[in-house]
């Protein structure tokens, strides 16, 4: 036996899926996107913002952008960060989870406890009192996505690069804001979108669908006329009816998308629970007299999750062009930037704005396409045909 053959028999499944489906160009390539897309999403304060990130002022040296950083940046910021730490760690799944749930909350509550940015920020003092500094060192887009440069008098709508004035790489919107920027801005509310709303929808399919799978019979037959009841429902109407009367939040539309959305994930753990409650280490699960809590989530899901990975994928591609259609619609969130509604400026005048189609556009494009390039690659790492083939 080769060592290669052994060191894949050494290997849990689920390593083997994602080390077979992220072999692929197309599928790194995805993951690359995603991951780039996540830490600019994480760090768009730091990347984007009209204060400067350190400076000297009087020979003192002071970081003028943290008083303006709030506490749901420091949340953001310290998920990115304490993801990126675990996946280096060699502990366990649920472990990891744990730290990580444990670590969030305490920099949610630290955020909460400790930083209190201004209610109301006038960019145009700012930038009448710079002159204050010895010197400073601004971001690398050195605009906010909510300044909206009334202190010059000439902003609108401009191509890229168009002003020597001003160096807005990606041009400016209708209000005279920096569209990298804004572009910068909205991939947080496309990218929380997408893994709260899938997270939420993944632990609900997952409760009823191991319910339904585990117990069948009647538990299943309920279950399946409820999955069926979900699953008849419209999701774009729904929101549309929710965001008229209730008002545009982003949290509602995160939980709309994932109770509508948990229907789909619960078909695939019940139809991998059907399979592995007969399997031996289940049945003697059992005999031991384990609690159900156990066998379901301990033993049966670590072994039924891969097909629910490939529909993750797909789900979060989903949320992400759900929101964009309602924002592009003009029924997004209310002064805060998104793909979608910069999406609905270039078609709104009666110049068609390419730079305001094209970037968007791109962005939501290549994220949904990112998703389903990883979506497939691990479609084909499940599917044992693919797999006996390449073997």
């Amino acid at each position: 036996m080769t060592d290669m053959s052994q060191t894949r028999i050494n290997q849990s499944y689920g390593r083997r899926i994602l080390r077979s489906a992220f072999s692929g160009w197309g599928a790194r390539l995805g993951l690359a996107w995603v991951i780039i897309l996540s830490f600019v999403a994480a760090f768009a304060p730091i990347l984007a913002n009209s204060m400067p990130l350190i400076a000297s002022k009087n020979g003192d040296i002071i970081f003028p952008i943290l008083r303006y950083i709030s506490a749901e940046d420091v949340l953001v910021m310290s998920a990115f960060l304490v993801l990126l730490v675990l996946w280096k760690l060699r502990l366990t799944f649920s472990t990891k989870l744990w730290i990580f749930a444990t670590l969030v909350m305490l920099a949610g509550f630290a955020g909460k406890a400790f930083v209190s940015p201004p209610k109301l920020i006038v960019y145009e003092q700012y930038r009448e009192t710079a002159s204050e500094y010895d010197w400073m060192v601004l971001p690398p887009i050195p605009y906010s996505a909510k300044d909206y440069l009334r202190d010059y008098g000439d902003t609108g709508l401009e191509a890229p690069l168009s002003d020597i004035k001003r160096n807005h790489i990606m041009g400016t919107d209708e209000n005279g804001a920096d569209v990298a920027s804004r572009m910068i801005h909205a991939s947080r509310i496309a990218m929380s979108i997408g893994f709260i709303a899938t997270g939420i929808a993944m632990f609900l399919g997952i409760i009823i669908g191991g319910q339904m799978g585990y117990f069948s019979g009647k538990v299943d037959m309920l279950g399946m006329r409820l999955v069926e009841i979900f699953e008849a429902i419209p999701v774009l109407f729904l929101l549309l009816t929710f965001v008229a009367f209730f008002g545009r939040s982003i949290y509602i539309m995160m939980i709309i998308i994932g109770v509508t959305g948990w229907s789909g994930y619960a078909r695939y753990i019940r139809a991998e629970f059907l399979k592995l409650r007969k399997q031996d280490y289940v049945q003697a699960a059992i005999a031991s007299g384990l609690p159900l809590r156990s066998i379901l989530f301990k033993h049966m899901l670590p072994n039924g999750i891969a097909p629910l990975l490939v529909a993750a994928s797909f789900g979060v591609a989903s949320a992400i062009l759900a929101v964009a259609t309602l924002s592009f619609l003009g029924l997004g969130l209310v002064d805060e930037p998104s793909w979608g509604q910069m999406l609905n400026q270039a078609v709104k005048s009666s110049v068609f704005n390419w730079w305001m189609a094209a970037f968007p556009g791109g962005a939501i494009f290549l994220t949904v396409f990112a998703y389903n390039l990883m979506g497939e690659a691990l479609r084909d790492a499940i599917d044992p045909t693919v797999t006996k083939r390449e073997d």
